[in-house]
């Protein structure tokens, strides 16, 4: 859920175009299939995470269903930042993670 809400913090995307942003940002460590993706995308849409908007990324096609992060989203999305921010500061006063290794 945390890499679709990163995803669309900057723009609004279709399905496709979530996954590939992942895939992009995660060096394809991380690869969203389309069941997983759009369950996942139903399950945010009824929390009220995000919305369908009217486009997004790839203007033009009107079959594609584009997403959007509600204000909501955003919150949630800037809350598990912070906490995962909070948990890398932890590692790191444990030695279990020096930046850029």
């Amino acid at each position: 859920m945390f890499h679709i809400l990163l995803a669309l913090s900057d723009a609004d995307r279709h399905g496709y175009g979530i996954a590939k942003e992942v895939a992009a940002r995660t060096d394809g460590d991380v690869r969203l299939g389309p069941g997983t993706l759009y369950g996942t995308l139903a399950r945010m849409l009824e929390a009220g995470l995000v919305r369908e908007t009217a486009e997004g990324d790839g203007a033009g096609d009107e079959r594609r269903r584009y997403y959007g992060l509600t204000t909501l989203g955003r919150a949630v999305a800037e809350a598990e930042a912070r906490r995962l921010q909070r948990l890398v500061t932890v590692a790191r006063g444990k030695s279990l993670f020096k930046p850029g290794r």
